[in-house]
């Protein structure tokens, strides 16, 4: 069996507010630790049947990219749930849902930059 191993590394403030992340994997063929502004990672407890996450952003993460980074996680879990289900109408649901949500937001920015 062969194994891989990810590592993340979170530097945090004097406050624990996250400053920087970066990760590494190996068998990447990056060869220094990559940076990320964010992250989110959810690992299913089959025991307990939930969800446990961790999800971190870093401070100079900014607000469109935080929608555009939810709208890339949507249609990720929408790609990757139609691979494990074949489930056509719900994938196309939760497309739909990214979609909407990201018109949503940038309708909402333009407004609250009026």
């Amino acid at each position: 069996m062969t194994e891989s191993k990810i590592n993340i590394t979170v530097q945090l403030d004097k406050g624990k507010v996250p400053q920087q992340i970066t990760w590494s994997a190996s068998g990447s063929t990056a060869e220094s630790p990559q940076k990320a502004k964010a992250m989110f990672i959810a690992f299913w407890d089959a025991i307990d049947k939930s969800a446990m996450r961790i999800d971190l952003w870093t401070k100079d993460m900014m607000v469109d990219e935080m929608a555009d980074f939810y709208f890339q996680v949507f249609t990720t879990m929408a790609d990757t749930f139609q691979r494990a289900t074949k489930h056509d109408t719900l994938t196309n649901d939760i497309k739909t849902f990214a979609k909407d949500f990201h018109k949503k937001f940038i309708e909402i920015e333009k407004e609250r930059n009026k």
